[in-house]
Order: structure tokens, then C-alpha cells, then sequence
């Protein structure tokens, strides 16, 4: 029987092992084991010339939303914050429900704080049609903006807020039906999606601008399409395939499409095509050639003088029009005849490759340049002049994110830091309470105190701090600390937030974890006892052996750990789990086991002529918290 029990249970617990060791391209913490955010691998080649802020990415496995299934997934996609060090910021999946983000960065225009604002993809079954979002910086939803029915999906592609910091700009797409007389067959007819966009109001969602390339742009300028090409039903060719638009103080729009190859400029009085840049009907002489371009956005624009950036991918899914893809920066001037159009500053791909999909150009406050090139997260920041200053990606190869920003920014989040503590040691004189903690979105922690207290509603006593090293940070101080809590501190020694109270972990068979002692003599240390030894040692009287210092002016001297700590650290927790979960599976066993025997012994009685009784074994289930644990510490 007991052979069978570990035949069925052994490849489950096996699979479990694994899971452990795999993904090591994710990060993973303690405090917040519900999410796995993406690695960066980074490299600077000048970090001082680097402008200051974060990274605003959002990291997807499929363009499209993948239908829910029966197994666990922790977060993965969605918008995520980094530093310049790839450290992780903020995870802000579990608020869209493990769906692609589009489109994250942070707005200055609403309000006299930052905003965050994203594209919330449709869901899988298309009853959700998806939203632009709004987020304040406490990352709570300010407002959710769903398109009109008739718009459909709000698109992924763009969710531009406008300097009034009342409207905002995305594009669409609809399904029509036209005839190709365009194209010489005007008995024909096929679907298409045309392209277009919209100006918001981002409070009431209602449509204040739209325009549509139905009527304006013709079939033939399309560079996907010509005069042989099957006919397709519903949703149809699409012909120009709409990426980006900004608008211009005057009121005019530019937008992009990028299967036309070209950049338009639509009068925001009338919605005319004002002029073309690039493709095959071009209004400009220019001395550069740029095709299946994304993120057209305006540097400056003065009515005839005109300033544009954008990435030139100048390659598709099937072709290559250049050996290499590069972000421009463009200089217009509409007010002469031929009207011209000048390179002022060129970024090639560092790794001469090319960006055939997505990707996006934003200009910095300090004229430095960030690019995001989409595959793998790989994103680089350039000098004006063209030096390569920084450039990263993720660790993962399964991973890219449509867009990446760069912005300073300010989060203050609205729910407390989290805080993990859990106790181990091998006998009572060497037991020690290690805290993890992470502040999900905190931009301006620099150190933790760390507090232990005698009873939930006993007064603190601080045991020691350390400096922020990395999203969550692991301390380790001396003693069976119970009641603990952390208080997140910032440069100027302001407190910024406090954790809950939480009982410190301990383990659920003492023995098994590597404890040597007496289980029944094990008991919480009252800290107040244990950490106001360092006042008895100024006054002449010795600190017994084994305990460690610390000083409530918030100067201690218990060693925080390292990075190298930290992560042997965390393993040994990560083992810890692994030895619990092995636990929970020879605890199976011995139940199965047990069943079995009460199974056979069942058998028994009912053959034999005399019946035997049972005893009622006791269970934990349903014991108070403080029950348990009192059981686990006078019981071996």
C-alpha cells in the first residue's frame, strides 16, 4: 500500500520541485510570491550622462489575450516600473487580472501630481472590450474609459494624453466594405479595416474628434495590398494599419500609418490630409527614406516649422527596406515650395539588427534619447550626439513589451508595506527572526526599521534597520521575535509608511526544520529584554554572549545582509518551503496509509464475528491560531 501511495503522489511532488527551479529569467519575492516580474540584464556605458527616472515597460508573452485556464499562473504580463538597475519598482499585473497592458507611462498634464495612464487589453472572449485607464500615483484607478459601442476594441496601440490634461487621443478601427474600382475591378468587393483615431474627453469618455482613412487615404497607396490580391471577408485587409497620432498646439493631427509608409498631417478643423511625408505619394523632398514607422509624436510645431520623432523600422513580418532599424528626428518646413524634409539626428539599433514589429522613440528633458526596440524588452538610451549610454533587455526570451518610457516619477502607494518574518535555528541560544519586506510601488524608501513587540498591542521596540538594496530586503536579528512590524524610511528620515503587526513564522515541526532542543522550552523573546542590552553594556555591564546590539536611535549593529546574503538567504527559504511541501507529502502518505489501514481493518471486522471500536483521533482543524501554535511549542 505505502509503495502504491508514493507511486501516485511522488510525480506530483516531483513537478513541484521543478516548478521551483525553473523560470530563473523572473524574479520572485517572499513578501509577494503572487507575482513574477521580468529580469533585466543591463549595461551602462556612461551612467552619468544617463537621464534620471524609471522605466515604464509592459511585458506580454502573446500579442493577443490568452483564453483563462484551470492551473495557477502567478502575474507575469502587464505594466511594470523598474529602475535604472532593472530593480523592479512597481507590479501592477494582479490589478488587470494577469492581461496585456499597452502603452504604460507616467502623464504630467492631469492635475498638480503624476498620473500613470495604459491600455487595457480586450479580454479573450471579447466581453470585455477593453479601456484606456488613468491611475494616480498611489496606484489607485482614477477612471476607466471604454470606447463607443461602435468604435469596438479600444485600441492597443495608443492612449496619448494630451498638455490640457482634460483629453486624450486613441486609434481605431472598423470594418467596412468597399468596392476595388480603386484597383480596377469595380465589379469586386472586399472588406477592409480602416484606420483612424479619436480625441476623448478622459473624464466622461465622449468623442470630441474622430477621423477615418475611408474616403481619404485610397486603396493604392497601400504597400500590403494591390490590384491581385484575393478578396477577404470580414474583418477584412488591413490596408493601412494606424500605429500612432499626436497633435500640435494649432489643433492638427499627425498620424501614422504604417502600411502606407506614410505620415500624415489632418486639419483639426475639417480633418483634410494636409500634406504626406514618405510613401508613395510623398508632398516632401527629404533626404532620408523611413517605412513601417511607429510612435509619430511632435518635438515642436509652429504652423510652417515642424519637428517629428519617430522609429523608422524600415522592415515587416516578410521584408527588409534597410539593413538596420533607427529612431529619427526630423525637421519639416511646410512654408517653402518644394516643402523639405531633414534628418537632424539619427540612432541606429546598437546591434544592427532590426525592429520589425512595434517599438517607440521618446525624446528626454535632457535631449537624450530612449528607444524602445520591443523584441525582448530591448531598450537603449542615447546622447544627442548618438553615444550609446545605456542599454538592456530582458533576461527572457518569451517576453517583449510593445512600447518602453522613461520617466521621473514620484509613487506613493496607498496600502502598506509588506512584511514577512519567520524564525529558525538548530537550539535557543541561536534562534533568529529574518524579515523580508517590499513596498509595492514606494519610489523614495531608503532604509527599513524593524520592530519586535512582546504582545500584539505591547509597545515597539526597535531592533534594528538596514538600507533598501533591492525590491524586497532581507534583514536577520537575533532572537524568537513574535509580534514584528517595519517602517519604511526615506533620505531625510521621514517615515513614509508602516507595515501591520504579523506573527513571525515558525516552522510547523520543529525537528524537521533542523531544531536540536527542547521544543517545549521554546517561547518568544521579549525584545524589550533582548535589545536593551546595548544601554546595559554603556553603563558598564557586559552583553551576554550570542546577543547581538542594538540601538533604538535607529543605528544598529546587527550586519544586514548583502546581495550575495540576500540570495542564500532566500534559497534557504525557498528550500524551507521545498522541505514543508515534502512534509505535506509524507504527511499525505501517512494518511493515504492510515486510510488504507482503517480500509483494511474495516474488511476485517466485517468477516469477523466480534466487533472492535474506534477512537476519535483529535484534529488542529479549526483550532484558534494561538492554539496551534501553542500545541506546536510544548508538543515534539
Amino acid at each position: 500500500m505505502l509503495r502504491w501511495a508514493l507511486a501516485l503522489l511522488l510525480p506530483l511532488f516531483l513537478h513541484n520541485v521543478a516548478a521551483q527551479q525553473h523560470d530563473e529569467d523572473l524574479m520572485s519575492f517572499v513578501t509577494l510570491p503572487q507575482i513574477r516580474a521580468l529580469k533585466f540584464d543591463v549595461h551602462y556605458q556612461d551612467r552619468d550622462r544617463v537621464s534620471p527616472g524609471y522605466w515604464f515597460v509592459a511585458p506580454y508573452g502573446q500579442i493577443e489575450p490568452e483564453a483563462p485556464t484551470h492551473r495557477f499562473e502567478q502575474y507575469q504580463v502587464g505594466p511594470y516600473i523598474y529602475d535604472g538597475d532593472g530593480t523592479l519598482i512597481w507590479a501592477g499585473s494582479p490589478m488587470f487580472d494577469n492581461r496585456n497592458v499597452f502603452d504604460f507611462k507616467a502623464v504630467y498634464s492631469i492635475g498638480d501630481q503624476p498620473h500613470l495612464s495604459l491600455v487595457w487589453q480586450h479580454s479573450w472572449d471579447y466581453e470585455d472590450q477593453g479601456h484606456g485607464v488613468i491611475l494616480k500615483n498611489n496606484y489607485e484607478i482614477e477612471n476607466v474609459l471604454p470606447f463607443r459601442p461602435d468604435l469596438g476594441s479600444f485600441d492597443i496601440h495608443e492612449f496619448n494624453i494630451l498638455d490640457d490634461g482634460k483629453t486624450g487621443l486613441a486609434m481605431t478601427y472598423r470594418e467596412q466594405e468597399i468596392s476595388l474600382e480603386d484597383f480596377g475591378r469595380p465589379e469586386e468587393r472586399t472588406s477592409i479595416l480602416s484606420g483612424g483615431f479619436v480625441r476623448l474627453d478622459i473624464n466622461t469618455a465622449d468623442v470630441l474628434f474622430e477621423w477615418d482613412s475611408l474616403g481619404q487615404v485610397p486603396l493604392h497607396e497601400s504597400v500590403h495590398y494591390g490590384p491581385d490580391s484575393p478578396l477577404e471577408g470580414p474583418p477584412g485587409w488591413d490596408y493601412v494599419h494606424a500605429n500612432s497620432v499626436d497633435m500640435n498646439d494649432a489643433g492638427d493631427y499627425i498620424v501614422s500609418f504604417r502600411f502606407t509608409n506614410t505620415i500624415y498631417m489632418v486639419s483639426g478643423v475639417d480633418g483634410r490630409i494636409l500634406w504626406r511625408l514618405g510613401g508613395q505619394q510623398s508632398d516632401f523632398v527629404q533626404d532620408f527614406t523611413f517605412s513601417k514607422q511607429h510612435d509619430i509624436k511632435f518635438v515642436e510645431s509652429d504652423g510652417t516649422h515642424h519637428i517629428i520623432s519617430f522609429l523608422n523600422n524600415a522592415s515587416d513580418e516578410d521584408t527588409n527596406d534597410e539593413p538596420v532599424s533607427c529612431a529619427l528626428i526630423v525637421a519639416l518646413d511646410t512654408g517653402v515650395q518644394p516643402m523639405t524634409a531633414k534628418v537632424i539626428r539619427r540612432y541606429n539599433r546598437p546591434d544592427g539588427g532590426l525592429t520589425r514589429l512595434r517599438g517607440n522613440a521618446q525624446l528626454l528633458p535632457n535631449n537624450n534619447i530612449f528607444v524602445g526596440w520591443s523584441e525582448r524588452g530591448y531598450i537603449t538610451e542615447f546622447a544627442p550626439e548618438g553615444e550609446v549610454l545605456l542599454s538592456a533587455m530582458f533576461n527572457s526570451t518569451r517576453f517583449s513589451t510593445y512600447r518602453a518610457y522613461k520617466f521621473e516619477f514620484t509613487g506613493r502607494p496607498n496600502t502598506p508595506p509588506d512584511l514577512v518574518a519567520s524564525v529558525a535555528g538548530t537550539d535557543a541560544s541561536d534562534l533568529a527572526t529574518t524579515f523580508y519586506v517590499s513596498w509595492n510601488g514606494a519610489t523614495d524608501v531608503a532604509r527599513w526599521k524593524f520592530y519586535a513587540r512582546a504582545a500584539a498591542n505591547a509597545p515597539p521596540v526597535l531592533i534594528g534597520n538596514t538600507t533598501k538594496t533591492n525590491f524586497e530586503t532581507i534583514y536577520t536579528a537575533h532572537g524568537y521575535l513574535d509580534w514584528v512590524s517595519a517602517e519604511a524610511v526615506d533620505h531625510a528620515g521621514n517615515v513614509l509608511g508602516v507595515s501591520r503587526v504579523h506573527r513571525s513564522r515558525v516552522p510547523g515541526d520543529w525537528a524537521a526544520a533542523g531544531f536540536k532542543g527542547e521544543v517545549a522550552e521554546l517561547h518568544p523573546a521579549d525584545p524589550y529584554t533582548l535589545y536593551s542590552q546595548k544601554e546595559a553594556d554603556q553603563q558598564g555591564t557586559t552583553v551576554p554572549a550570542g546577543v547581538d546590539e542594538a540601538d533604538t536611535s535607529g543605528n544598529s549593529s546587527i550586519t544586514p545582509v548583502d546581495t550575495t546574503a540576500e540570495e542564500a538567504l532566500r534559497m534557504a527559504h525557498e528550500t524551507y518551503e521545498l522541505v514543508r511541501d515534502f512534509g505535506a507529502l509524507l504527511t499525505a502518505v501517512l494518511v493515504l496509509c492510515f486510510v488504507a489501514g482503517i480500509a483494511a481493518c474495516v474488511y476485517m471486522v466485517l468477516h469477523r464475528p466480534r466487533r472492535k471500536s474506534y477512537q476519535h483521533v483529535p484534529s488542529e482543524e479549526g483550532l484558534p491560531e494561538e492554539q496551534i501554535r501553542l500545541q506546536s511549542t510544548t508538543h515534539e
